[in-house]
């Protein structure tokens, strides 16, 4: 007997291969920038000007590609209200970066802000053509999170993750102490897309097996969101999540909230699976404005920083990245040199507070009224459009673009997953375009 073995596909072969196949689905594209925020960066140094990711050069991969396909006629343009939000953020930055005190140094902040706000999130908008493409990006949001879950599960129970109370229990994932809000920032994702995708199963033509996984997956997630001890994601996720099922089904959210409360009872009261720092962590909730901890009090004058740059530049701002420069000159004696970072890769280091810690006040300082309300368009024409199509897909839009406009009164753009914002705004655009109504 003869075995006949096929020959291996020639490599340029495999190359028209996957370009075709690329360019006939972008939001592969749009996945992958999403999936490879999980890949370790090794970055130590957080003071750096530029910092360059896998998920970023998938990001501008994405942006490239979309716009051959605009060029070739194969992808659909930009409508004109897209058109006007993204336009008004590019002018407004510009406008900032003309007038700023070190134009230089502002030109870097005005490429990033341009890249975050506009180039990707309208990449992502174009890529996302119908509901299949919708549904590849929020699995990417699952897997990621599922991945990072895995993993800050493990750092908790192991003892091998950053330090918190003086113990290296807290769950950071595969990006590091000092990345230490990624994590809970895609787990966060991760969550919502996978209750929104649950709630759609629901009702007729709904798949009960995929459902229940989907509900599942989501409980799961909820323990490593636990345990990265982080307030301000507890607080968006639980925000958008209110929302998302509040606007699915009024009765779905007092159930969910029902079963939600005796599951955190039962983990955490009767098994004490991170008990006393979840517990003391909520507990510290209440107390930001009577008795802040240092980390908070730090955040208030950051946040008072901000608005006495912006006295100083109320129409235009200080430009891209001059808050940093301009901190010192505002801030309160009080103001700590940085926030403490340690686990058993970095030892400890002190960790430089170079932004306010709140988008708006960011904006504001950065770019002015006139950033203000370019952003302010931006993120209520976003809002305002999925509250009115959210169905499907697009319920999981309208909660990964509630969660990160809450999140960003008390966090700005910054470290490794900033990136996910942009493909948050993209399926927002999309939920929030005219024609999704029909999908």
């Amino acid at each position: 007997m003869v075995l006949t073995l096929a020959a291996p596909p020639r490599p340029d072969r495999l190359l028209r291969r996957a370009r075709g196949l690329l360019l006939e689905r972008p939001s592969l594209l749009a996945a992958a920038t999403v999936l490879l925020v999980c890949v370790p960066t090794g970055e130590k140094d957080v003071a750096a000007a530029v910092h360059v990711t896998a998920a970023d050069l998938a990001s501008l991969a994405l942006v490239g590609l979309v716009a051959l396909g605009l060029l070739r006629g194969r992808t659909p343009a930009i409508g004109r209200a897209d058109a006007v939000r993204f336009g008004a953020v590019v002018l407004a930055a510009a406008v900032a970066t003309v007038g700023s005190i070190d134009p230089a140094t502002s030109l870097t902040g005005f490429v990033r802000l341009t890249q975050v706000f506009v180039l990707v999130p309208a990449a992502a908008l174009c890529a996302l053509r119908d509901r299949t493409d919708q549904r590849l990006v929020l699995g990417s949001f699952v897997t990621a999170a599922l991945i990072q879950g895995v993993v800050g599960v493990h750092q908790f129970l192991t003892g091998t993750g950053a330090s918190y109370t003086g113990r290296p229990i807290r769950a950071v994932g595969t990006f590091g102490a000092l990345d230490i809000m990624a994590m809970s920032t895609v787990v966060s994702y991760g969550l919502l897309a996978a209750l929104a995708l649950a709630v759609g199963e629901r009702g007729p033509g709904g798949d009960a097996r995929v459902r229940r996984a989907l509900f599942a997956v989501a409980a799961f997630l909820a323990l490593p969101l636990a345990v990265s001890f982080s307030r301000g994601s507890w607080i968006a996720t639980a925000v958008a999540a209110a929302v998302l099922l509040l606007r699915a089904d009024a009765r779905l959210a007092v159930r969910c909230a029902v079963l939600g409360t005796a599951a955190a009872v039962v983990l955490v009261g009767g098994f004490g699976l991170g008990g006393s720092g979840v517990t003391a962590r909520i507990s510290s909730i209440g107390s930001v404005s009577a008795a802040p901890d240092q980390s908070v009090s730090d955040r208030y004058d950051l946040w008072s920083t901000a608005g006495r740059i912006w006295q100083d530049h109320p129409v235009t701002g200080a430009g891209p990245k001059a808050f940093q420069q301009l901190r010192d000159g505002h801030a309160p004696l009080r103001l700590s040199s940085g926030s403490d970072a340690a686990d058993a890769t970095i030892g400890f280091q002190r960790e430089p507070l170079l932004s306010p810690h709140n988008m708006y006040l960011l904006v504001l300082s950065e770019q002015g009224l006139l950033g203000i309300v370019a952003y302010g368009l931006l993120f209520l024409g976003l809002l305002l459009g999925c509250l009115r199509r959210a169905r499907g897909p697009a319920l999981a839009a309208l909660a990964l673009l509630t969660w990160v406009l809450v999140d960003f009164l008390y966090a700005d753009i910054g470290g490794t997953t900033t990136v996910l914002t942009s493909v948050v705004l993209g399926l927002a655009a999309r939920a929030a375009h005219p024609r999704e109504a029909t999908a």
